[in-house]
């Protein structure tokens, strides 16, 4: 009997810290359950970071006592004291109707638009394929909406020049993403330690008081955050899969291009 090798733990990927990120979710809250701890992480090394919530999470206080309208008031007041937590740099809000997005043409051109004002380096997206999120939950049909929408905003219209040049009257010309970080819960091929930033995710959420209950969330984002970070060489994990648009050499050359002239 041959004795086998363990095979050795997968090492963390080197840190990465890009120039601007946007994050575009469905609803309040999806950022901090999702990537809070990576945005803060690399807004504390000087990114820019621009929060885009496609809706306001209208339906989300199921009170009958409680309007839409004031929902959605209280869900972005909420949103606004997280996004200052994390030290984003803008929080936008394009008010579609929570629980009824539609991945449409509409939505993709108001994504590139916001793509095109702020040029982020780094788009995190969540993933438009996945349905069956574990054996006791169905991923949010918004959250599916708004990751396909994405994904078609940011290849090829907002980089397509020809792709929604009525913009141009707006002065927003083309932008390419670097690269898009797709949000996972259990598998990716990039792990972000967030030991010195797990805190400021916990505090970001519990803004949302109107969301959390009696759920304790410092004692569950710690152990998820730690489940993730397991063999990884860090305490503390958020896990992405990652898509690089633009190599090196290339994101190199166009930054310093006429196409991406700063604004």
């Amino acid at each position: 009997m041959t004795d086998t090798a363990p095979a050795p733990a997968a090492e963390a990927n080197p840190p990465y810290y890009p120039e601007s990120a946007m994050a575009i979710v469905a609803h309040p809250d999806d950022i901090e359950f999702g990537c809070s701890g990576t945005l803060a992480l690399w807004a504390r090394h000087g990114a820019r970071i621009s929060l885009v919530l496609v809706t306001s999470g209208d339906v989300g206080i199921a009170r009958e006592d409680f309007t839409r309208q004031q929902a959605a008031a209280l869900r972005e007041q909420e949103a606004r004291a997280a996004a200052d937590v994390l030290g984003a740099a803008e929080i936008i809000f394009l008010r579609e109707p929570d629980g009824m997005v539609q991945a449409t043409l509409g939505l993709r051109k108001k994504l590139v638009r916001e793509i095109r004002r702020f040029r982020p380096e780094v788009v995190i997206s969540g993933d438009p394929t996945v349905v069956w999120a574990g054996g006791n939950y169905i991923n949010h049909p918004d959250h599916r909406a708004v990751a396909l929408a994405t994904v078609d905003a940011i290849f090829p219209a907002a980089g397509q020049p020809h792709l929604f040049e009525e913009l141009g009257a707006e002065g927003l010309t083309a932008h390419k993403v670097r690269k898009v970080y797709v949000t996972n819960w259990r598998e990716g091929d990039t792990w972000v330690a967030i030991d010195e930033t797990v805190d400021v995710k916990v505090a970001a959420l519990k803004c949302h008081a109107s969301q959390m209950g009696s759920w304790d969330v410092e004692k569950n984002i710690k152990q998820w955050a730690a489940d993730r970070a397991k063999d990884h060489g860090m305490q503390y994990a958020e896990i992405y899969r990652v898509v690089t648009l633009e190599s090196d050499e290339d994101w190199a050359k166009y930054k310093g291009s006429n196409l991406n002239r700063d604004r």
